[in-house]
């Protein structure tokens, strides 16, 4: 997935492509020892909170074409290295 945080960074990173994990209900991704809880109310689908900072994040799936940042703003993103053999075999299927 496509992880950024809006209010800062991920470790280090202004956003990430990494392996997450859901809840049973879907409603709340792990990753990196966050939990982000979907924004409630309404809003974009993928905008989320991390539930210990409160920092709002934007998640999406991974796009083969490489845009992965939100449109709304330019970021260089960091692929974690468990993550860059598949985000590569995903670019060029």
């Amino acid at each position: 997935m496509y992880i950024e945080n809006k209010e800062g960074d991920i470790d280090g990173h202004k956003a990430r492509i990494g392996w997450v994990t859901f809840s049973k209900t879907g409603r709340t991704i792990y990753y990196r020892g966050r939990s982000l809880a979907r924004a409630k109310g309404g809003g974009v689908l993928g905008n989320y909170f991390c539930e210990d900072s409160g920092d709002e994040y934007w998640v999406s799936g991974v796009k083969k074409r490489g845009s992965n940042a939100h449109w709304a703003e330019s970021v260089s993103v960091f692929v974690d290295e468990n993550a860059a053999e598949e985000y590569e075999k995903q670019k060029n299927s």
